[in-house]
């Protein structure tokens, strides 16, 4: 996505050129002293807005505030052709008319259900931006990409072969972003689901669904317990903001550190539990965009040798200031980034964020620490 003007930081060639050099070094230096892949402290709290089905909230420590309000409603699923609901089968996949439609669907199970992408809604609203401005409607359908990409979610929504629940995630920003909001939206739309719960069923099978009045025997839409060998549960995706500067891998940058980036890239990460005895988490990538840094469009110094204020000789015209600019960069001197990345630099932020013990493993380990429901 091509930035917008709200994410490019004024600052002048020199300012930008000992930026790029401080992250450049080996530790790099960060303006707000964090370690590479230290992310900015937070407050989050869950169950927040009332009539929801579930809602979370996060503060950013520079100010940068979200909502996030889940709402369930049952809806009418459109009908399909018998073989693709996995009923009525026989042996072979034939249809055993002999069966019963009631017997049939008692015999299905979470592993028959089929979702649709359409369940899910999602909605952003950013101070400043119109709904179908190119930064909400980019920003909702990386979110979006991520929360569908493993096809659990749908499958969650799923009531019977005639019902469903539609879900609708509206996100609302609730100051000017002050950083790119992906990372903030995610975590925030994260917690929302977690806390998330759908009145329990009462009815069985293809009956019209029938619910229990009682709230406290409501059901989350992302259950804590699993297996029993297992502590860890299925939870909803995250997207991480990645960025590079030179070798140097950093997590979570501000406003000022995507000035210089060289490449950035939204990566969502999902966990599932795992099936085995061991301790082995099973962190899966779900999704990957590149984000096309505001870096490129920073104004270029000017070295000395071409600045007439310091004792150079200034191009004759504007052929020769190209010429100039295409002879390579020059030490001291903001230049910026131009062209792609190697391969190898995006396999190494990847396996950062999916390694045991990485950067994905810590936010989510995080994220269990908020008291939801």
């Amino acid at each position: 996505m091509a930035p917008n003007s709200t994410f490019i930081t004024l600052l002048s060639p020199a300012e930008l050129s000992y930026l790029h050099s401080s992250l450049s070094l080996n530790p790099p230096i960060r303006p707000d002293a964090r370690t590479p892949t230290q992310f900015r402290p937070l407050i989050a709290e869950s169950d927040i807005l009332p009539g929801t089905n579930g809602s979370a909230r996060i503060c950013f420590a520079d100010g940068t505030e979200a909502v996030v309000g889940v709402k369930a409603e049952v809806e009418k699923s459109s009908l399909r052709p018998r073989g693709e609901h996995n009923s009525n089968l026989g042996t072979g996949g034939a249809v055993d008319e002999d069966a019963s439609d009631d017997e049939n669907g008692a015999m299905k199970d979470q592993s028959t259900r089929r979702g649709e992408n359409a369940w899910v809604e999602m909605a952003i609203e950013i101070p400043g931006f119109r709904d179908d401005d190119g930064m909400p409607v980019f920003l909702a359908a990386m979110l979006n990409e991520a929360l569908l990409a493993s096809g659990d979610l749908p499958q969650r929504l799923w009531i019977n072969r005639r019902w469903h629940w539609k879900l609708y995630i509206d996100i609302l920003l609730l100051s000017p972003p002050l950083s790119y909001p992906l990372p903030l939206l995610s975590l925030t739309t994260h917690l929302a689901l977690l806390s998330t719960r759908l009145p329990r069923l009462k009815s069985e099978l293809d009956e019209d669904p029938l619910f229990d009045d009682d709230w406290d025997a409501s059901i989350y839409l992302y259950p804590r317990t699993q297996l029993p060998m297992n502590k860890n549960y299925e939870r909803p995706p995250v997207t991480l903001l990645v960025m590079a500067v030179g070798s140097n891998i950093i997590f979570d940058p501000s406003k000022e550190e995507l000035a210089v980036a060289e490449v950035a890239l939204a990566v969502s990460i999902g966990e599932s539990p795992s099936r085995s005895k061991t301790a082995q988490r099973n962190f899966r990538l779900l999704a990957i965009r590149t984000i096309d840094p505001p870096s490129r469009l920073t104004p270029p110094g000017v070295p000395n040798t071409l600045n007439t204020a310091a004792g150079g000789t200034a191009p004759a015209s504007s052929q020769d200031a190209i010429v100039q600019s295409e002879r390579g960069a020059t030490q001291g001197v903001w230049t910026p980034p131009r062209g792609g990345v190697k391969r190898g630099l995006i396999a190494k932020m990847i396996a950062l964020v999916l390694k045991e013990g990485g950067v994905g493993q810590e936010v989510l380990d995080g994220l269990k620490g908020v008291d939801v429901g």
